[in-house]
């Protein structure tokens, strides 16, 4: 049984990982024809990413999906570890599991994802949810057709490894969306925010080859797909573990060359941001002038606290480069507040940046404790009510900006791409912008899939209404 070791996670003796290729062993092909799964994902692109080739495993396995989780025969968590809520959100449905396993005994059920890497989470389940089938972490869910058979068997699996693991390359995947793909580019991070549990979940730097990135996007181009998004905890920190001269600026400009109509990248870390990226995004029109840029606070002193790696000026000068390059650039960020030590002062600091920025799109948190992050042990840790009242003033602001700059689009064209009918209006689509701005349209038989252009008739704080030309 392997369990996480956060000291172990953050050593800096790294062993080499290999490329390994997935092929599910035929003892377990069709081995669970007739079963079904239930799959809850949380978290952020990455998790649903993941989920993706779960289900795919699941399906070659035999199972087939089913919509509600008290009829399945088997129920599946995939977790998030980075917020408070989303712990408290899957322990909730664990409990829930519970009550439906003492009325269904051969239910079987298995936890997964990010908070399968905490030591404490584990430590939980062992107490309290001895009758899950396995846990399994963010470095082998490719596993899951071995340990839910032997569970079967032998009760309780466990594996999850304080280190990261090989790179397993084609896996299967059962891609939610038809035209728009996640396509991994580095699993992991070295960055060790204070605050932060990504790299004791996801692991260290990891990147893949390029030559199977590459390969992946020419395989969805044949296939139709019109948008990948180039996915990973720090995608511009992409081949530093890899190559000695090729990294996220080179990457990206091969893929703008597969002519893929648009291509996005989440998330960037401001400290590996070069201007050689910002010139090939200005350079080239199919990569996308959308960029996620999480600047987490406006103060340096409580930047340097959270082991961000650069200055509010650092900060600020990029988006400056950004905005002069990119002249139609939509600019997102995350922001914490309430991080222990933050004083009045800090999280005006935080408030006046927002207002220079202007941000088209902001994620707004609370600090939330995470137990191994350093933060953890942090005096002068914020009242809850601070925190709440803080959040509420940044969100007024920063709503503010999106309403603004929404407004600026009302009668331009915009370049649309249409995912699909709105599930709540009559003759209404839905689709985004280059900016990844929502667009419900008022139509009929437009064409789901393809890009096309969008007159603006009306801004809303999260969204635009427009017609078809």
């Amino acid at each position: 049984m392997q369990k996480p070791d956060f000291k172990e996670a953050k050593t800096t003796d790294k062993r080499p990982y290999v490329t390994k290729k997935f092929q599910l062993e035929k003892k377990y092909k069709n081995s669970f024809q007739g079963k079904t799964y239930f799959m809850k994902t949380y978290g952020c692109q990455m998790n649903e990413h993941d989920s993706e080739m779960i289900e795919a495993i699941l399906q070659e396995m035999g199972f087939q999906k089913e919509e509600n989780y008290e009829q399945a025969d088997l129920i599946l968590l995939n977790t998030c570890s980075i917020r408070e809520n989303a712990h408290h959100k899957a322990f909730g449905m664990l409990g829930r599991c519970k009550h439906l396993k003492e009325k269904r005994p051969d239910l079987m059920i298995g936890l997964c994802g990010c908070m399968s890497q905490e030591e404490i989470v584990v430590e939980e389940v062992l107490k309290h949810y001895p009758f899950l089938n396995f846990v399994v972490g963010t470095h082998n869910f490719y596993k899951i057709p071995e340990l839910l058979t032997t569970s079967l068997k032998e009760g309780l699996q466990v594996e999850v490894y304080s280190r990261e693991q090989d790179l397993i390359e084609q896996i299967p995947m059962d891609r939610k969306a038809t035209y728009k793909a996640y396509v991994n580019i580095i699993y992991g991070c070295d960055k060790f925010c204070t605050y932060c549990i990504v790299p004791y979940a996801r692991g260290r730097q990891r990147s893949r080859k390029k030559e199977d990135i590459l390969e992946e996007i020419k395989e969805l181009i044949t296939e139709g797909y019109q948008e990948v998004t180039l996915l990973g905890q720090n995608v511009n920190a992409y081949g530093k573990d890899l190559y000695e001269s090729y990294g996220f600026g080179e990457l990206l400009e091969d893929v703008a060359k597969t002519k893929i109509p648009r291509i996005r990248f989440v998330t960037s870390h401001p400290w590996d941001f070069t201007d050689h990226m910002i010139d090939l995004i200005a350079k080239y029109p199919n990569i996308m002038p959308s960029i996620h840029l999480p600047v987490q606070s406006g103060s340096s002193s409580i930047l340097k606290k959270m082991g961000r790696r650069y200055t509010r000026e650092n900060y600020l000068e990029l988006v400056k480069k950004l905005k002069a390059k990119i002249p139609n650039l939509a600019l997102s960020t995350d922001i914490i507040v309430g991080f222990p030590g933050e004083s009045e002062e800090d999280f005006e600091e935080t408030l006046s940046l927002v207002k220079l920025c202007k941000y088209d799109n902001a994620f707004t948190f609370i600090y939330s404790p995470r137990v191994g992050t350093p933060a953890l042990k942090l005096k002068d840790q914020i009242e809850e009510s601070v925190k709440e009242e803080r959040l509420q003033r940044l969100n007024k602001i920063v709503n503010h900006y999106f309403l603004e700059n929404n407004k600026k689009l009302v009668g331009t064209k915009q370049q649309v791409l249409i995912e699909g009918r709105s599930p709540k209006q009559k003759d209404a689509y839905f689709g985004y912008t280059e900016t990844n701005k929502l667009v419900n349209i008022q139509g009929k038989d437009l064409p789901i899939g393809k890009i096309i252009s969008i007159e603006i008739m009306e801004a809303k704080t999260w969204s635009l209404d427009g017609r078809a030309n």
